[in-house]
């Protein structure tokens, strides 16, 4: 008899429609999940927007975005104003223009400020009067000669109108090139350098004699590569995107594949069987091993091609989402290559051809004799490979949970979902010793109970193998949604918790868009006020981790000046003290002289400083928070290895370490130290002390928006709100795809067992009889995948939240008891529902 593979395969797929289903369905979520990530990671690679501003500027030169390994700045870098002249000098360059764009209001209106000079490239043309000079301002309406206040970054400043432009934005106001970057709140710098050619002078010609130049003190950029020095948040787009389908990505390819792996497998062990009558009859192991991979082939490539259908729309949801929280520009466009649909079918295929000869392996080998025997009785002994890998990934897992323990700090929340990823697969490696401790344990209440539980209980002994199949993606399950929803509610609450017990202010003034450096000197005036101190807040980067792993990590920062610290704010203070920040004038950290990489000038990115130099109280230090000073390894006295906002060097010296920077910040700088270096010079707020008996609310109105202590919540950062939502989207993904993939799993194993539930009722079993066995037998799953998931999720939070935060993990009693009951519900139903379909014909 000759036999032919591919028929074979064909017929298989034809006559088990079911076990194929299951199998089409795992690849193709797999596939989904692959070509979203991919969509993503790619559009992250190439993501560019055509300039507008800059459009008909054709070399322009900017600061280098990144410091370290590659770290992004989280404000904008700047360059020192002095390259103009240098690059004004190059061969064929007609002008070069210092372009600085800042906001200034009038009336509480915002208006769009910068330099003069600007309008040499984008179009905008005088309608009345002249060019402005120092002390000038030309804006959109008005009239030359007009005298008009205008609030800047510094407080009010009174400027004559010199005349009236139209063609740019509006409202805006436009000032001389030599009085806007002090006006912008940075003196010494600007934001770009607009190179304008020679006649007949080439693109490439100018870029290249720009470069030689500017030298290693900044980027050319030509092309589409303007847009992103127009537009900042092209740079964080990429990055986001990027972290999102290669990091994430990774997980998330990793789990899908495994868990199809796992379904793959548990379709070729049904089939146990048959590959024993083939290997009876004649069939050689390559025979089968053929005849999987051809079924591998039939049934992958299209399961995968399909999946990708799903997976642009998750993709486009996705990137919608991320655009409409502001993480990407609105002028970057999702990219649709083929790239990720190539790698989501190759990824679906070799996941079924690995997995299945994995699984047919001791089928194809066993010899023919012994084929039908083995195949009557499923096989308990896990191999002892397989059982030495498991054991590996469950101690692998709990040294992870150890070091995160003992490392704390942002190390500990980076080893989480490699933490799940080593305990579940020790879990599904041990799958049958896993099963069989769940079945001996939960099965002892059932054996105790009716005849339909008792019979439940010993099927569940009896079919480790299986119940192991149905286990692992439940518990994948509830682990991922555990890790990453629990993480964020243990934030929040610590969050909630510092910024209560560290706002000690009676009230707090705050505006749209800022206040004015003077609005703190002004709120200190007020009658009834006792202490005032203003607040800049930016992010820096601080140095962290330890020997020759050390990295650039992203913390908030805060700027003080005014009155005492203290009086507003409980840092919860450990080390060190805070009076070095109170009562502060106006020199600062960056007023100390050689602190930064001239004197008294601005450092570029990468640059290196000095240590700073002799100055009075609050000149070059530090205050921190204490996971911080553990995380960067540094104490009191130690110097601290930091960029500041625009990505400027410093090494402050930390004069002390406090506990509450989740809920307030990790980083407090003099307010010199940052107002030079971050977007937008305004204080974000003042904080206010009230004498005693007194209510200066009414007075402080003037000022801005008065909140009370109660009523106050520290703005979250875009960093971290976009990573609350992006994890919880993370989760719901993940756990989305392990919760369809148990229902599958559960779903195969109970069709699979057709011939079992029907022989049960030819034995005298009522139909009732036999769906409340199964009811029973998907309750153990149930309550088993919860229990491994539930302790995956407990040994990979504790140290993490111990180490971010040194508390417990906050599991709201009510949010777990939704996961416990959506999977108690995801098994009932994917169990029952099935069994009534293989009952329907029989008598009930």
């Amino acid at each position: 008899m000759s036999l032919l593979p591919n028929g074979l395969a064909r017929a298989a797929i034809r006559f088990r429609p079911a076990a194929f289903a299951g199998t089409f369905v795992a690849l193709l979520l797999a596939a989904m999940i692959t070509s979203a990530c991919g969509f993503l990671a790619d559009t992250g690679v190439r993501a560019s927007v055509a300039p507008q501003r800059y459009a008909h500027v054709p070399v322009l030169a900017a600061a280098g975005q990144h410091v370290g390994e590659g770290e992004a700045v989280p404000e904008k870098a700047r360059l020192d104003a002095a390259l103009v002249r240098e690059v004004a000098a190059a061969p064929g360059v007609a002008a070069a223009v210092p372009d600085v764009t800042f906001d200034v209001r009038h009336d509480g209106s915002p208006l769009v400020a910068q330099g003069w000079g600007s309008t040499s490239f984008t179009g905008t043309k005088l309608s009345s009067g002249a060019a402005p000079r120092e002390g000038e301002v030309v804006l959109t309406e008005g009239s030359p000669g007009d005298r008009i206040t205008l609030t800047t970054a510094d407080g009010e400043r009174d400027f004559r109108v010199s005349g009236v432009a139209a063609g740019g934005p509006a409202p805006a106001a436009w000032f001389a090139d030599a009085e806007a970057p002090a006006l912008a709140g940075h003196p010494r710098t600007v934001d770009a350098i607009a190179v304008l050619p020679r006649h007949g002078v080439a693109t490439g010609e100018l870029a290249a004699a720009v470069e030689r130049a500017v030298g290693d003190a900044a980027r050319v950029h030509t092309g589409d590569a303007r847009g992103a020095v127009e537009d900042p948040g092209v740079g964080y787009a990429k990055e986001v995107l990027e972290a999102l389908g290669f990091s994430f990505g990774g997980i998330a390819v990793m789990t899908a594949v495994f868990t199809a792996a796992g379904t793959v497998a548990l379709s070729i062990n049904q089939r146990g069987r048959e590959f024993a009558l083939l290997r009876a009859i004649g069939a050689t192991p390559w025979q089968i091993r053929r005849s999987i991979a051809t079924e591998a082939l039939l049934v992958a490539p299209l399961a995968g091609a399909l999946g990708c259908l799903p997976g642009m729309a998750l993709a486009r949801w996705w990137f919608a989402q991320l655009q409409h929280r502001g993480a990407i520009p609105d002028a970057v466009q999702l990219r649709l290559s083929a790239v990720p649909v190539w790698v989501a079918i190759g990824t679906a295929v070799g996941t079924a051809l690995l997995a299945g000869f994995a699984a047919a392996r001791r089928a194809s080998r066993i010899k023919p004799g012994q084929a039908l025997a083995a195949s009557a009785v499923e096989p308990f002994r896990p191999g002892i490979i397989r059982s030495l890998l498991g054991l590996g990934s469950l101690a692998g897992g709990v040294s992870l949970a150890y070091i995160a323990a003992e490392e704390g700090g942002q190390e500990a929340a980076e080893l989480a979902l490699g933490i799940v990823m080593l305990l579940m697969l020790g879990i599904a490696l041990l799958g049958p010793f896993v099963a069989k401790a769940c079945a001996l344990l939960l099965g002892l209440p059932l054996r105790a109970g009716s005849a339909t539980s008792s019979l439940a209980a010993a099927n569940t002994w009896a079919n480790a193998r299986r119940l192991a199949s149905a286990i692992t993606p439940v518990a994948l399950a509830l682990a991922f949604c555990s890790v990453l929803v629990f993480f964020h509610t243990s934030e929040d609450r610590e969050t909630a918790r510092q910024q209560s017990a560290g706002l000690t202010a009676d009230a707090v003034v705050s505006a749209e868009g800022g206040l004015p450096a003077t609005a703190v000197a002004r709120a200190a005036a007020t009658p009834g006020v006792d202490e005032a101190v203003g607040l800049l807040r930016g992010k820096v980067l601080v140095r962290v981790g330890s020997g020759g792993d050390r990295w650039y990590e992203s913390f908030a920062a805060q700027g003080v000046h005014g009155g005492r610290l203290d009086a507003v704010q409980d840092l919860d203070v450990r080390e060190g003290s805070l009076g070095s920040f109170g009562p502060l004038g106006s020199p600062g950290l960056l007023g100390s002289p050689g602190l930064l990489g001239g004197p008294g000038g601005p450092a570029e990115p990468g640059e290196s400083g000095a240590h700073g130099g002799p100055g009075g109280p609050g000149k070059d230090t530090v205050a921190i928070d204490a996971g911080l000073a553990k995380a960067a390894r540094v104490g009191l006295g130690d110097r601290l290895d930091l960029r500041l906002p625009d990505g400027t060097k410093a090494a402050p010296k930390v004069v002390a370490t406090y506990g509450r920077g989740l809920g307030l910040a990790a980083v407090t700088l003099p307010r010199a130290a940052l107002e030079g270096h971050v977007g937008s010079a305004y204080d974000s707020e003042v904080l206010v002390r009230a004498a005693q008996g007194a209510d200066p609310t009414a007075a402080l109105s003037r000022l801005g928006t008065v909140t009370g202590r109660d009523g106050y919540v520290a703005a979250q950062d875009k960093d971290r709100a976009v990573n609350a939502w992006g994890n919880k989207t993370m989760a719901v993904v993940l756990g989305g795809f392990a919760a369809v993939a148990a229902a599958n799993t559960l779903v195969m194993t109970v069709l699979d067992r057709r011939r079992e539930l029907r022989t049960l009722r030819l034995v005298g079993s009522t139909r009732r009889q036999v769906l409340r066995m199964v009811g029973w037998e998907a309750a153990l799953v149930s309550v088993a995948g919860i229990v491994l998931g539930g302790t995956i999720a407990a040994v990979t939070l504790i140290p993490m939240i111990q180490g971010l935060f040194h508390t417990y993990p906050y599991v709201p009693p009510v949010l777990f008891a939704a996961f416990a009951g959506g999977t108690l519900a995801l098994g009932l139903t994917a169990t029952t529902l099935p069994a009534r379909l293989a009952l329907r014909d029989q008598p009930g």
